[in-house]
Parts: C-alpha cells; sequence; structure tokens
C-alpha cells in the first residue's frame, strides 16, 4: 500500500502542478464564459483541465472511477475513486479575481485516503495522505488554536443546493462578533482552515468535490471535518454539506446550525 500510495501522490502532485499551469496561463478580465443548468459559470479552461484529469487517470490508474465536475468517468465495480474539482471558484476566475484552487482527492469506499489543494497564484500547493500530517510546499501546518468567539473568521459558503436555510446562520455569528468571509470557493476557504487563517469553513452544497479533499488537507492539519450536522459521510457521492473546523469551534458551530434550521 506504500507504494502505491507514493504512485498516487506522485501522480496527484504532478496533475495539480499542470492544472495550475492552465489556470494561470489562462487568467485575464473580460473572460469567456457558459452557463450551467445550475445557473453556475463554466469556462473553456475548467474544461481542459477536467478532460486532462479524465485522461490521465484512465492512462495511469483505469480501474479507477473519477467524479468530476465538468464530466466525470465511473468505472463499474471499483472501490476507488479520484473527487476533482478543476477550479474550486470559478465565479472569481471567471471576472478576474483570483481566489481559486484546483483540488483532488482519492477515496476508497467512500473515504479520503489523499488530497491536494493548489493556489497558483499564490504558489501554496497543501497536501495530505491518510496517517500523515498536511504539509504547505513541504512543510507541516496546524489549524488555530482559537474558540468561536469575537474577532476570529468563519468563511461561510451557501450555494443553496441542501433544502435548509442557511441564512440566519450568518446573523447568528455576526451577533457574536465572528466576521464572516465568503469567496466564491469552498476549497479555499477549507485551505484556509488547516493554515490557521480562518477558524472555520461552513459550506451548504451536496457535490463532493467541494468537500473531499478538504477533509483530509483540514484533519491532517488538526482540524475536524463532518457534514452540517456533526456526522461522518462518504466523499464519492452527494454530500450533506461539509464544516473544516479547527476542531475547538466545531460543536459551537453544529448548535448554532441546530438552532438556525429545520432537522428532518
Amino acid at each position: 500500500m506504500d507504494h502505491a500510495q507514493s504512485s498516487y501522490s506522485i501522480f496527484a502532485l504532478q496533475l495539480a502542478k499542470q492544472a495550475g499551469q492552465l489556470i494561470k496561463e489562462n487568467f485575464k478580465l473580460g473572460m469567456k464564459k457558459e452557463w450551467k443548468q445550475d445557473n453556475s459559470p463554466v469556462t473553456e479552461t475548467d474544461h481542459r483541465i477536467n478532460q486532462m484529469v479524465l485522461d490521465a487517470v484512465a492512462e495511469n490508474f483505469p480501474e479507477h472511477s473519477v467524479n468530476a465536475e465538468e464530466g466525470s468517468a465511473p468505472v463499474e465495480g471499483s472501490t476507488t475513486s479520484w473527487i476533482c474539482d478543476p477550479i474550486d471558484g470559478t465565479i472569481p476566475f471567471s471576472h478576474g479575481v483570483p481566489t481559486c484552487v484546483f483540488s483532488l482527492a482519492l477515496t476508497h469506499h467512500g473515504e479520503v485516503i489523499l488530497g491536494v489543494i493548489f493556489d497558483p497564484f499564490m504558489d501554496r500547493l497543501l497536501y495530505a495522505e491518510k496517517g500523515k500530517p498536511t504539509t504547505l510546499n513541504g512543510k507541516p501546518i496546524t489549524v488555530s488554536s482559537s474558540p468561536l468567539a469575537m474577532h476570529n473568521t468563519v468563511v461561510v459558503e451557501t450555494p443553496h443546493q441542501l433544502k435548509y436555510d442557511f441564512s440566519p446562520i450568518r446573523e447568528k455569528l455576526r451577533k457574536k462578533g465572528i466576521k464572516i468571509l465568503t469567496l466564491g470557493s469552498t476549497v479555499y476557504g477549507g485551505m484556509l482552515v488547516a493554515s490557521g487563517e480562518c477558524i472555520a469553513n461552513i459550506f451548504s452544497g451536496n457535490k463532493p468535490h467541494d468537500a473531499a479533499a478538504v477533509k483530509i488537507i483540514v484533519e491532517g492539519a488538526g482540524g475536524k471535518v463532518t457534514d452540517v450536522f456533526g456526522k461522518e459521510q462518504r466523499y464519492d457521492q452527494e454530500i450533506q454539506g461539509c464544516i473544516a473546523s479547527n476542531g475547538v469551534a466545531h460543536q459551537d458551530i453544529l448548535e448554532i446550525i441546530r438552532e438556525s434550521i429545520l432537522v428532518g
């Protein structure tokens, strides 16, 4: 397994670098974009990176499935899946705002065993694999130790894909003196949690590619990641949102969510 893990690691890191190069090369104002059925934008760069990942997995690991935002390649009977968001943060990317990242995770029976997040603009490469600490450009990082208290920052991304209304959560956080950051990229938010800049990231979406890499990256840095009700979940299928936190603030955030939305 260690040898396989090493080959997966090399593969994922190389893909991240290649994707990052494409993101930087195609980053500009006045970018052409199309609109998908869910009213979210997609660019040619999203499609190119997505296809690059599909081709690379098919060539190197044909027995593995791929679940990616702009097109997937399921393999019947496969228990191992690559979960990819070619550009998490297409809205800011397509408007010339550099808060977007490449995200790739490897799951086995739904459990994330490897993850990489790459911010090509700041050259921040975060990597984690099961049983090992998360690194940023090769150096271990840790989450903050701050509680859910005044002056701390929480990232909140609410794409309204779940059946619950998350809008009251923002107001409850503000009343506690929490600073709220919305970036248009929940994976970018997860990166900030893992590196200790924010204490939590609340995400109300249901797409696994928005959370799979975040799961192992944040937990490898000492944090905690669950669905929005505090439960563990699979990351090779639709998810029930995601809370990624430093662990210290996790229970308090869960309480705010329970108070704010109708469960059931």
